[in-house]
């Protein structure tokens, strides 16, 4: 079997950053071209690999994504006329997998943007191409390939136009995302006399209002707990893998031969080696967050290049505890710490043994550490790795200082054997089930449509349903032992993994499956759904929301979420599926939903003045995010908050909280306060 160092890993890790960031199998070429009486056209050359093909600027609705520009910044000129293709061969047929005519390019492709030059000194255009390329067999993400032209940039020749601009046709950015395709709200009917809402108002902070009812709805304390919770968990995972278990008793005997004499002194070595193993995770962790920082983790949890990097990475993670490599640090690494331990005393030498276990253990430790630090920074909590990270050191720790402390104890520890890759392949199987959550996060958020609800479902009930099957001893790994009987433990195993299989059966015709809301797509995603009890917001835009509430005279409830939130899929899933629940938000409220990682473009850049630095909104989520800090002081998602139609809060704030009646309460009164 043939090992892989770190190096391999950072080497595929670096391949598919650059691999997403780039144009794939469609290659663009930006330039500008004086057309004469102070015209110029941005010419977008895109030059597609063999068996690929670009879809056209124009594409039915339920088709693929169209090839489309957005404008970011715009000055000293102004767009004229549409975005379209020029001197292009357009092949035009039927497309069995849409069902409709599509026109595509093939080879090569030329676009281009006219604008009318003003003031040739001040010249500026940013902007992007957005663009799908498609196979026989696959399609890539519309993902953005920017352009940036200043007035350096301008052909010499560019005079600037004095004649009167006419018909002019700013161009607006694409707007292609409405929450899914099979999400369709009926348009609300709003009629003269209402639709005339106080924008101003609207947009007013509210944030003293809010402290007069007393301001809740924070969920960093219950989150940095069930992070500690996981970590731990982690933790104890890790123990039971190959690459760590057998050292529990090497490790602790060499600590007790080392003092002899003093047993007193051999138990304090173990548990300073403990701490030690605390110390350096928790510094891992700290790391983290100081290299990329809060809140720039935060952004990656729906950032399309991230998301499926992390999927690629769980994918590679899965493979190689399915048996396919083995994941070893560089050896020179383990002997430089190896040696240090020899060659110093005291506290340093313990310090230095307990990193050598964290480089020694790396081949089954680094899968889960990688996993937890991706759940753990994405949360934007500037802690949370470093909580993430104490609990899981602090269960390798436990089992060092314990059989210190304990050394009898140490002769009733299973013995290492076969059992230990069976927990390697396990983790293989639930790594694959969550890279899913990663890849589908990506597709929520950009609106790609690769991986709806019952998508998702076959493969989790497919991969649970091998799981079980592998816990029955009726599928081999490469590097499994031949076993001639079922453990009872794995028996129960199975039972559970193939019963969690049967369990989300119902799932592909719409059942809600609250058990695991957090991980799958929402259920607006199915395609085949015979299920009637989800809830569907009034209105995605807070001003069209808050117009038709005021024609109907009814409280707003505003629902801040989003495409990665696993917290508001949970609400979602086990809250407002309660009849009581779903009677008031379908009824005595006008539900408005605003996603704040939604990534559609707005028609144009708003810029706003936000803790004394000028902010641009580019997207949907942007603006919602935005609304949500500006307004009512809070960042966290889920966040509920009941207004009346001027928006005005007309109760505290809820957060996180699966309790039913509690949030019956919360509705209820914000209903009362309406009504007086």
């Amino acid at each position: 079997m043939k090992k892989r160092t770190l190096l391999a890993l950072l080497f595929i890790v670096g391949f598919l950053a650059q691999g997403f960031s780039q144009d794939g199998p469609t290659t663009w070429r930006y330039s500008l071209v004086d057309k004469g009486d102070g015209e110029i056209e941005l010419v977008a050359n895109a030059t597609i690999e063999r068996g690929w093909h670009l879809y056209d600027t124009e594409i039915p609705d339920g088709g693929p994504y169209p090839t489309s520009m957005s404008i970011d910044k715009l000055v000293g000129a102004v767009a004229i006329g549409d975005f379209k293709a020029v001197d292009s061969k357009l092949i035009s047929g039927f497309d069995a997998v849409f069902q409709m005519n599509i026109g595509y390019y093939d080879e090569k492709a030329k676009f281009v943007q006219r604008f009318k030059v003003t003031d040739k000194n001040k010249f500026v255009l940013e902007g992007d191409v957005r663009a799908q390329s498609c196979n026989d067999s696959e399609c890539t993400p519309p993902l953005p390939v920017d352009f940036a032209f200043k007035a350096a940039d301008l052909p010499s020749t560019v005079t600037a136009s004095t004649s009167a601009i006419e018909e002019v046709n700013i161009v607006k950015a694409d707007t292609p995302l409405d929450g899914g395709e099979d999400f369709v709200m009926a348009p609300l009917n709003i009629s003269e006399e209402t639709s005339d809402v106080d924008s101003d108002a609207l947009w007013t902070p509210v944030i003293d209002e809010l402290r007069e009812y007393g301001m809740k709805g924070s969920v960093t304390g219950q989150s940095l707990w069930w992070i500690l919770i996981a970590g731990f968990a982690g933790g104890i995972i890790a123990l039971l893998t190959p690459c760590v278990w057998p050292l529990i008793p090497m490790t602790v005997s060499f600590f007790l031969k080392r003092n002899k004499a003093n047993r007193k002194k051999a138990i304090s070595d173990a548990v300073l080696y403990g701490v030690s193993i605390i110390v350096i995770y928790v510094l891992l962790g700290l790391a983290i967050t100081g290299i990329f920082g809060a809140s720039a983790l935060n952004d990656l949890s729906t950032s399309a290049v991230f998301n499926l990097i992390f999927f690629a990475l769980l994918v590679f993670f899965a493979v190689s505890f399915f048996g396919a490599f083995d994941l070893v640090l560089p050896a020179s690494w383990t002997n430089k710490m190896d040696a240090k331990a020899d060659a110093t005393t005291g506290m340093l030498s313990i310090f230095f043994m307990a990193f050598t276990l964290a480089l020694v253990s790396f081949s089954c430790t680094g899968p889960i550490i990688g996993t937890l630090l991706v759940e753990t920074a994405t949360t934007g909590s500037i802690i949370a790795p470093a909580i993430g990270m104490f609990g899981f050191a602090l269960a390798l720790a436990i089992p060092f200082s314990f059989f210190a402390i304990f050394p009898s104890w140490l002769e009733s520890m299973p013995k290492s054997g076969g059992w230990l890759n069976s927990v390697k392949v396990v983790l293989g199987f639930l790594e694959l089930a969550l890279a899913l959550k990663f890849l589908s996060v990506a597709d929520l958020a950009y609106g790609w449509g690769i991986l709806d609800r019952e998508t998702f479902l076959a493969l989790w009930i497919v991969i649970f349903a091998l799981l079980g099957v592998y816990l029955l001893g009726k599928l081999r790994m490469p590097h499994d032992s031949e076993s001639k009987h079922v453990s009872v433990l794995g028996l129960f195993m199975s039972i559970i993994s193939l019963s969690f299989a049967l369990y989300m059966v119902p799932g592909l015709w719409g059942a809600p499956l609250k058990a695991i809301s957090a991980f799958a797509p929402p259920i607006y995603t199915q395609d085949f759904n015979l299920y009637d009890g989800a809830v569907h917001a009034k209105s995605l835009d807070y001003e069209a929301g808050m117009a038709y509430a005021k024609q109907v005279n009814k409280p707003v409830l505003l629902d801040f979420s989003g495409y990665g939130c696993v917290n508001c899929r949970k609400m979602e899933a086990s809250v407002w599926t309660d009849p009581r629940v779903k009677n008031l938000l379908d009824n005595e409220y006008v539900l408005i939903t605003l996603m704040v990682d939604d990534k559609t473009r707005l028609p144009e850049i708003i810029e706003v003045n936000e803790n004394g630095r000028e902010t641009k909104l580019k997207t949907i989520g942007d603006k919602w995010s935005y609304l949500q800090r500006h307004k009512f002081g809070a960042n966290a998602q889920p966040y509920y908050i009941a207004i009346d139609t001027d928006g005005k809060p007309i109760s505290p704030s809820y957060a996180y909280d699966e309790d039913v009646d509690k949030y019956i309460q919360f509705l209820e009164g914000g209903l009362q306060n309406f009504n007086k």
